[in-house]
């Protein structure tokens, strides 16, 4: 009669513990940089939600026949269209508003008109992120919104 050591398959508690510490450290390097971010990506976000909204406010004026107003705080990085809620930006940006002076208060607010038939006060509003420059423009005449890169 012939014996026949037979060997077991599978891992080792060690080799498991093993794995499961290098997978630990791995996530731990990972989770402890926080999540990548792009100042150009934050940018084009930024001036996508302004064009955004300033479309819907445009749309809003028009639906609703009555002016209605997209007012950008500088200092906070957000908007709001009208009355309703703000709307808060990507944080880190640097945000400049060419507006008409009667719709200003101070330096850090301002908001750009539009009218009942679509058109506008008109404005510009420079979105900075790094070396991205991003310049989200308003026509007075039609109220079209445009994003361009300003650099």
């Amino acid at each position: 009669m012939i014996l026949r050591t037979r060997r077991e398959r599978g891992f080792t508690l060690i080799e498991m513990l093993v794995v499961l510490v290098v997978l630990g450290l791995s996530a731990g390097l990972l989770l402890g940089r926080g999540p990548s971010r792009s100042p150009t990506l934050d940018a084009r976000t930024a001036a996508g939600q302004i064009a955004q909204g300033l479309r819907l406010a445009r749309s809003q004026a028009i639906t609703r026949s009555r002016t209605e107003m997209f007012v950008l705080d500088l200092e906070q990085g957000a908007y709001r269209i009208g009355d309703g809620p703000p709307q808060a930006l990507p944080r880190g940006l640097g945000l400049t508003l060419t507006a008409v002076a009667e719709h200003t208060a101070g330096s850090s607010l301002g908001g750009i008109a539009f009218l009942a038939d679509g058109s506008s006060t008109g404005g510009r509003i420079g979105v900075l992120a790094g070396a991205a420059r991003l310049t989200v423009a308003v026509d007075w005449l039609t109220g079209r919104v445009s994003v361009a890169d300003a650099n």
